[in-house]
């Protein structure tokens, strides 16, 4: 019966896994909101079937189609305007991105990739208003490339290194083209990993073509951040697969670590002194115990001496005397000397004396 061969065949299509229906849930999807806008304007991309709490980066990239995905790398994309979201629990996400002009001409693409996990992709063609579009290269079979067996790492540490400046070498390694194509412009990945860390990867493109069959030597430089010793791991990567790892022993900055020893003998010494020197030149007693601050004057406190002393009485050799201040013959205290000396002691109660001898 017609009707009945009907509901079967519907049945199937939705039940088989290889049906068109289950397929299109499979995978990440991207959506835009327009198809087209022009420079300074912005779309909203939307997105499902990703994995939940991710990083995603959203670029828009020339020269692409999303049956060939991106051919240049990120090279061919708008960096400076990208974006970057996070998927919710569902693994959705909505987020405005700003419309920029490639590099590269159009056809062009809204790309989204992983920053963060296993690697996944999605592309949504976009056109940009009043870019140039230029047909896509064709292409002739795929070239492939592999990493021949002399990985190796070039270069030496100065002494800018010896004191904590970054260490940087030249990744030297030779590959060769094993497809049918020639290789134009190959991008590698050049990641760096520190014991059980994951490789941080960077983007490098190597600028040339490589025939079928051809080999190439290739160098790209290696950074590391500044004051970084340890076991380290440089890898190369490249049509998302890993061609080559080598390993690079970084070793210590002693030259970090005798500036601290340096500064802290001689900050502490140099202390020491300035503070000593300050004692020395404020400080209340000097070595010999005579004081070193400040001195106040000396102050000399006499008592008037009596009158006809020394220092009152008349000169030495002055003859002349007021009659009314003669003195008494019959005083028995002493004249005072012409010279302005001590006057003899008084004899001592009860001892006799001249005048009474006599």
């Amino acid at each position: 019966m017609p009707g009945a061969a009907a509901v079967l065949a519907l049945v199937a299509a939705l039940l088989l896994p290889g049906a068109p229906g289950a397929a299109a849930a499979d995978g990440p999807t991207v959506k835009l909101s327009k198809s087209q806008a022009g420079t300074g304007g912005s779309i909203t991309v939307t997105g499902t079937g990703w994995r939940p709490d991710t990083i995603l980066m959203l670029l828009i990239c020339g020269q692409s189609l999303p049956s060939t995905g991106v051919t240049g790398g990120t090279n061919s994309c708008a960096n400076a305007d990208g974006r970057t979201v996070t998927t919710g629990k569902e693994g959705d996400f909505s987020r405005e991105l700003p419309v920029a002009e490639p590099p590269q001409p159009c056809p062009c693409v809204v790309h989204v990739a992983t920053i963060t996990g296993p690697k996944a992709e999605a592309d949504a063609v976009f056109q940009v208003a009043g870019h140039p579009v230029e047909p896509l290269p064709q292409r002739v079979g795929d070239g492939r490339l592999a990493v021949l067996g002399d990985t190796r790492l070039v270069g030496s540490s100065g002494l800018l290194t010896w004191f904590g400046a970054a260490p940087a070498r030249e990744l030297v390694f030779t590959v060769r083209n094993i497809g049918q194509a020639a290789v134009k412009d190959p991008v590698f990945q050049v990641g760096t990993s520190h014991g059980v860390f994951a490789p941080q990867w960077q983007e490098q493109q190597w600028r040339g073509a490589i025939k079928p069959g051809g080999k190439q030597r290739i160098e790209l430089p290696v950074e590391l951040a500044a004051g970084a010793h340890g076991d380290y791991t440089v890898s190369l990567k490249s049509g998302g697969k890993v061609l080559a790892e080598q390993p690079w022993g970084v070793g210590r900055p002693w030259g970090v670590t005798l500036f601290w020893i340096l500064l802290c003998l001689v900050v502490p010494g140099a202390v020491f002194r300035i503070g000593m020197a300050v004692v020395e030149r404020v400080g209340p007693y000097r070595a010999n115990g005579r004081h070193r601050g400040l001195r106040m004057p000396d102050f000399a406190f006499r008592l008037p001496k009596p009158e006809g002393s020394a220092a009152t009485g008349p000169r030495a050799g002055t003859a002349s005397t007021l009659p009314w201040f003669a003195p008494d013959t019959d005083d028995p205290s002493p004249t005072p000397r012409a010279g302005g000396g001590p006057l003899p002691a008084a004899p001592p109660e009860g001892s006799p004396t001249t005048k009474g001898n006599a």
